[in-house]
């Protein structure tokens, strides 16, 4: 995250050696000589911190941090000031201020609270866009594809480039992944998304009924054929016919389906009449359709014809980062469907869900999820409502916290433990500087008064 950061004070040395130090680190910066001029600026254009002075003449550090979170919110701010300043700098605190540097300082002390607030930053902005994924997706149709990570924005880039297209797409990956969600995102991201989205899975059907649900039949071709019946590819009529499990498609059919291609005809079963089709023919497989090829358990020729483009949906364990949002979306769904106050998941239960290698990917979680949601004993799950298989995983930190709460919680206790190492250990000490009670402190710390605090 390259930041953009405002300097404010009104020596112009230490503004230039804040300014140097922050520029040979990759920031981008400006600089002010007093709070009135940063209130100025910050009013004509942005800026992700403000590292200011508390002592200055027109206005003082703390009355810039009031000014910019009225007119600036979004700009977080670091006070500098002398020791003997050090109880306003702490009553800053209390007024929004992120944190504060003491003079004189190391160059390294800041870069790493500017890291600390940057990564704090990140957290509660990708928390906010979870939170809107989230509600957004419990309210949307079947085709809601679900993913901030990079492997997924990749995949809804080429989703939202095929989807006014009339080439034919192979989507492929592993069982589980949503290839079917990936299919009817295509279709109802285009020009035919007024028309029918059919699909048809290969592997459910028998080979005899599989061809007279493709290309239909006429009546008397086989017992119980009682009437004509057309086929699901004249059915589409100008709208998406999804083959799903194209790899288990049979040999013979996947000759005729071939002609039909070619020819933008198909034939009935039992019928010498032809019936021109137009649907669009999006495929799907958990197969390398290029090894069955060379072991001729799959046309080539076929092949070819249906991979115009080829699209590949990546398993769950290489998106990790989108765990905690799919695992959310579930929590919802099942809590509604099944009637359950479940409201979420607790830190733990996460960090076994991101650590788990998901060989079900999305199938395997949703139903894992819903399993957890049925045993809760609370409104969140926790690691004992996961199934058997989650005994033994490595637990593995998310990219954000589940919870806006546990960012701040992480963020107040790390503030805590500085002043108290400030304060050489004494806790009272440290909770008046704070401004809480020390029955606050331990609480926020999760200690007991006679429990010794680790110092950062």
């Amino acid at each position: 995250m390259k930041l953009r950061i405002l300097v404010v004070d009104d020596e112009a040395a230490i503004r230039g050696e804040v300014e140097e130090a922050l520029q040979d680190a990759g920031f981008e910066t400006r600089s002010a000589p007093d709070g009135k001029a940063a209130a100025e600026m910050a009013l004509a254009d942005s800026f992700d911190i403000c590292i200011s002075d508390i002592r200055m003449p027109s206005m003082s550090g703390v009355e810039l941090l009031k000014r910019l979170g009225e007119t600036s919110p979004e700009t977080a701010v670091i006070l500098m000031t002398a020791y003997a300043e050090l109880e306003t700098a702490l009553d800053a605190l209390r007024y929004g201020a992120a944190d504060y540097l003491l003079k004189p300082f190391k160059h390294e002390e800041l870069l790493a609270k500017l890291t600390r607030i940057a990564d704090h930053r990140r957290l509660v902005l990708e928390n906010r866009n979870l939170r809107r994924a989230v509600d957004s997706s419990a309210t949307e149709g079947a085709s809601r594809m679900i993913g901030e990570s990079a492997a997924m924005q990749r995949v809804m880039a080429m989703v939202d480039r095929l989807a006014s297209l009339p080439s034919r797409v192979l989507i492929t990956g592993e069982s589980g992944t949503g290839k079917d969600l990936v299919a009817r995102a295509i279709h109802e991201r285009g020009v035919r998304a007024k028309e029918p989205f059919v699909p048809i899975n290969c592997a459910a059907i028998p080979e005899a009924l599989l061809e007279s649900e493709l290309f239909g039949h006429a009546k008397g071709a086989f017992t119980g054929a009682v009437e004509n019946k057309e086929g699901l590819l004249k059915t589409a009529g100008a709208g998406t016919i999804f083959l799903d499990e194209l790899g288990e498609m049979p040999l013979p059919i996947q000759a005729k389906l071939l002609r039909a291609i070619e020819s933008n005809e198909i034939q009935p079963v039992g019928s010498t009449r032809r019936v021109a089709i137009g649907a669009r023919i999006v495929t799907a497989t958990n197969r390398d359709l290029k090894v069955e090829a060379q072991a001729g358990r799959f046309r080539e020729d076929l092949y070819f014809r249906l991979a115009v483009v080829e699209l590949e949906v990546p398993p769950l364990r290489e998106r990790r980062e989108d765990i905690p949002l799919l695992a959310n979306h579930f929590v919802l769904k099942y809590a509604r469907e099944l009637g359950r106050d479940v409201r979420g998941i607790s830190r733990e239960a996460l960090r076994l869900l991101v650590g788990y290698d998901w060989r079900g990917n999305i199938r395997e979680l949703s139903n894992a999820i819903e399993r957890a949601v049925i045993f809760a004993a609370g409104r969140e799950i926790v690691p004992a409502d996961l199934p058997e298989t989650f005994r033994g995983v490595t637990p593995r930190d998310p990219e954000w916290p589940l919870e806006l709460d546990v960012a701040t919680r992480e963020f107040e206790r790390a503030h805590i433990l500085k002043i108290i190492e400030q304060c050489e250990g004494n806790k009272r000490k440290a909770a008046k500087l704070l401004g809480i009670g020390a029955t606050s402190l331990y609480r926020k710390l999760g200690d007991s008064p006679e429990t010794e605090v680790p110092v950062e």
